[in-house]
């Protein structure tokens, strides 16, 4: 669906640029647009080796378990329908610490063997499991600590301060994670209500 929605921005925008006769205008921009898309991926690579290097360090030391043995009680909280020694819970517990230090493009191959795994816990397999839900609600909000990504793009526009949005970041991440969790368990207590009916 979203594929169809950006086609269709494009054939508009190459029709109403033909129609006002602004196409080497709309030429232009494509070609910085790509320009810029390059120079911002070059700039996203060295930062994203750098943190995903340090990310193996901590893992080798240990850090990472402790941060998932940290996390294991709330995670056991969040996915009461996962065994605590289902693969599942390996894979939830690395998405997590992945996305905490801000390494979405991390996190996501993780997240990818923990709906894997999910999936085969589930008794509806046409249908999400509600720890299925739980953990993309999770994913999409996911507090940051450190968000790489983004101080990677301001380093790469040149920032004067690329890591100023540390604390905003921190605040805004905890508000949409708790708002997540709260949406998430409540929609969960209501399936529970209607099943009881």
């Amino acid at each position: 669906m979203v594929n169809f929605i950006w086609l269709f921005f494009i054939v508009v925008s190459f029709i109403v640029a033909i129609l006002q006769g602004n196409i080497e205008q709309m030429t232009e921009a494509v070609f910085e647009g790509a320009k810029t898309a390059v120079t911002i991926c070059f700039g996203l690579i060295s930062v994203l080796v750098f943190w995903l290097g340090m990310m193996r360090i901590a893992e080798d030391a240990g850090l990472l378990h402790k941060l998932a043995k940290l996390l294991r009680p709330i995670v056991s909280w969040l996915f009461p329908s996962v065994p605590k020694d289902h693969p599942a819970m390996g894979y939830i517990l690395s998405n997590m610490s992945a996305n905490m230090l801000g390494l979405g493009n991390a996190a996501t191959p993780m997240g990818l063997k923990a709906m894997q795994e999910l999936q085969k816990l589930n008794q509806h397999s046409q249908t999400a499991s509600a720890a299925m839900c739980t953990l993309l609600a999770l994913n999409t909000s996911s507090i940051t600590v450190i968000p790489t990504t983004i101080i990677a793009i301001r380093m790469s526009f040149e920032s004067l301060q690329p890591a100023e949005i540390v604390g905003t970041t921190i605040i805004a991440t905890c508000i949409s994670t708790m708002t997540a969790i709260t949406v998430d368990k409540w929609y969960q207590m209501k399936e529970m209500k209607s099943v009881r009916r």
